[in-house]
């Protein structure tokens, strides 16, 4: 890398070309013959450096070479798609071993000058974002700082010399989305939309599953992917979009709060929801009846499923959009929140060949991912696992998913009917809805299946009643059912902004807290709210828990037809941490809020 404008380089400057130059040569000396076990130099370095940092073990390292022999990425990518680094976690090692600077990235951080130096096409080709001008030189962040073609490209690009930085791929990326697609251009898309009244017609809306913000696109496709990919970037869970008497309402779900996003012109109405039905296989002509469909889009090297939705109002049809990010279904029980102790009893319950297991909540409280992850940890190749579900969210290598469709006559009941005949040794029954399906359930959990399925009540003993409710005698649901799981989702606390607090006894005492099952010292902490989670003070979300295994009390309860009190007050004594309590732990241990704890958990 030369001097800007005859300026000699600095002794710094000098010592990051020396040492970009020496591995890139180390790179192409190494080319064809491979580092153990089939992976690069430049996978060399990278886990020297995060073993290094003591980001992982070496066993994790090993695990993640094996997976290398059959998988194109390098390796750094592989640990991150394990759980066992994050990209920052990446970007960090690569920045200490290279002697490079490690900057964390958000679109704030960019010069408007700097970005306009470089085509957004070839910023997103090698994943770079122009930072700022420096002495005529251009700062970049990258994820790979030794790809020096991207270096070169670049340099001849801008016109300036390239000074690197890294930053982690995905940090990159969420920038670039809100640079390029839902930043300062919304407003222009939208000028652009309404001037165009052609796009209003179903006509305008071509099909097109990939998301690009291109120019020469039509404005309301243009401005869709705007959508979607400003949604991606904040990681919403679901998109509204909802027909008002003066507006369209764009509001993104994330992190379980709703929050408002845009205001769209009445006039292009017809055209956004045009083009979201076409893209999702749905009828646009019909607008009186409600209607399902998905598509998926790739951005940025990720794969996301989109489930739509359709809805008759007084003002037009309202679109849900969920969002279903494919790499993150394969999550690890202990990922999500499950305390060590409660982990382990569930561990030792599902493990058993055959046997109950319900998982209970409201809508939206995550028992779908927790099932799950409990499949992906019984998904081996000597299990033959069957799944009926409405609709299938997520697809997974290995197991048989079967999707419910009333209009042909395919309910939960006549497909578990038939999947019994289908030698299953794991069963997971997306939903438990009445009485016929439930009475299968228990039925085949008592010869020699292990059954997984979800009910709707609001806690772990209230699930036993609910099935007597429904019709099932209570001998088959005390002969089947191993264990009830209530769950909630409640806001993760930010790790950069998150301020810890002292909390007096007193006000713990009136939460409810469990001073019994507190070990060590109480770490409380409050949000407090940055670029990183959007000012919120929470960025993510993790379970609470609550686990009821039964016992012959709790069986002996549920014969005598006892109430839910009396079950709770059994499963209380059993050693079971109610919602609250779990949830309390978990705020003591700076993973979450006492406030949030209160409003997730009645």
């Amino acid at each position: 890398m030369g001097a800007s404008g005859g300026r000699p380089e600095s002794k710094v400057e000098r010592a990051i070309g020396i040492q970009l130059r020496k591995i890139e040569g180390m790179k192409q000396a190494g080319a064809g013959r491979g580092g153990l076990l089939g992976g690069s130099l430049w996978d060399e370095l990278i886990s020297e450096g995060v073993i290094s940092e003591g980001v992982i073990s070496e066993a994790q390292l090993h695990q993640a070479r094996e997976m290398q022999q059959d998988d194109p990425r390098d390796l750094g990518k592989i640990l991150i798609s394990l759980g066992f680094v994050s990209s920052e976690d990446v970007a960090r090692a690569q920045a200490r071993r290279l002697r490079l600077r490690y900057v964390e990235v958000t679109e704030k951080d960019v010069d408007k000058g700097a970005l306009g130096l470089v085509p957004d096409n070839l910023l997103r080709k090698h994943r770079a974002l122009p930072l700022k001008l420096e002495d005529g030189r251009l700062v970049i962040a990258l994820g790979d700082p030794l790809n020096i073609q991207a270096l070169e490209d670049l340099r001849m690009s801008s016109g300036h010399p390239v000074s690197p930085v890294v930053a982690s791929e995905e940090a990159i990326d969420k920038a670039l989305i809100k640079l390029f697609a839902a930043g300062e251009n919304m407003t222009s898309i939208l000028e652009d939309a309404d001037r165009d009244e052609d796009d209003t017609s179903d006509e305008g809306a071509e099909i097109d599953l990939g998301i690009s913000s291109r120019p020469d696109e039509r404005p309301v496709i243009r401005l869709v992917s705007s959508i979607l990919q400003q949604a991606i970037s904040e990681r919403a869970s679901d998109i509204h979009v909802e027909p008002r008497s003066n507006n369209l309402a764009i509001r993104f779900r994330v992190d379980g709060m709703i929050r408002d996003i845009m205001s769209i012109p009445p006039k292009l109405q017809s055209g956004v929801t045009a083009r979201l039905k076409i893209i999702a296989n749905l009828n646009i002509a019909e607008k009186r009846l409600p209607q399902d469909g998905r598509f998926s889009v790739k951005i940025g090297g990720q794969k996301v499923d989109f489930r739509v939705a359709t809805l008759p109002t007084v003002f037009g049809e309202k679109m849900v959009l969920r969002l279903l990010e494919t790499s993150n279904i394969l999550m690890e029980l202990t990922d999500l929140g499950f305390s060590p102790e409660v982990y382990k009893i569930y561990r030792e319950v599902f493990n058993r060949p055959y046997g109950a297991i319900l998982v209970t909540g409201p809508t939206g409280s995550g028992k779908s991912t927790t099932l799950y992850a409990t499949l992906n940890e019984l998904n081996t190749p000597e299990k033959n696992i069957i799944t009926v579900e409405d609709p299938v969210e997520y697809r997974i290598g290995g197991i048989n998913q079967v999707q419910t469709n009333s209009r042909v006559g395919l309910t939960f009941a006549t497909a578990l009917r038939n999947i019994l005949r289908s030698d299953p040794d794991v069963v997971m029954i997306g939903e438990i809805r009445d009485y016929e399906t439930a009475k299968i359930a228990v039925e085949s959990a008592m010869t020699g299946h292990l059954v997984l399925a979800t009910l709707h009540t609001n806690d772990a003993p209230g699930a036993l009643t609910r099935l007597t409710d429904m019709g099932v005698e209570p001998f088959l649901t005390s002969s089947s059912v191993d264990c009830v799981i209530a769950q909630r989702l409640a806001r993760r606390l930010c790790e950069r902004c998150k301020r810890p607090i002292e909390v007096e006894r007193a006000v713990l005492g009136d939460a409810g807290f469990p001073f019994d099952l507190m070990k060590g010292e109480p770490n409380f902490h409050e949000p407090v709210g940055c670029d990183k989670c959007g000012g919120t003070g929470y960025r993510g979300r993790l379970g609470i828990y609550e686990l009821m295994v039964m016992t012959e009390k709790i069986k002996d309860l549920l014969l005598a037809r006892g109430s839910d009190d009396e079950i709770a007050r059994a499963a209380h004594e059993a050693g079971m941490a109610p919602l609250r309590s779990d949830g309390l732990l978990k705020a003591a241990r700076g993973r979450t809020s006492i406030g949030e704890v209160l409003r997730t958990v009645v």
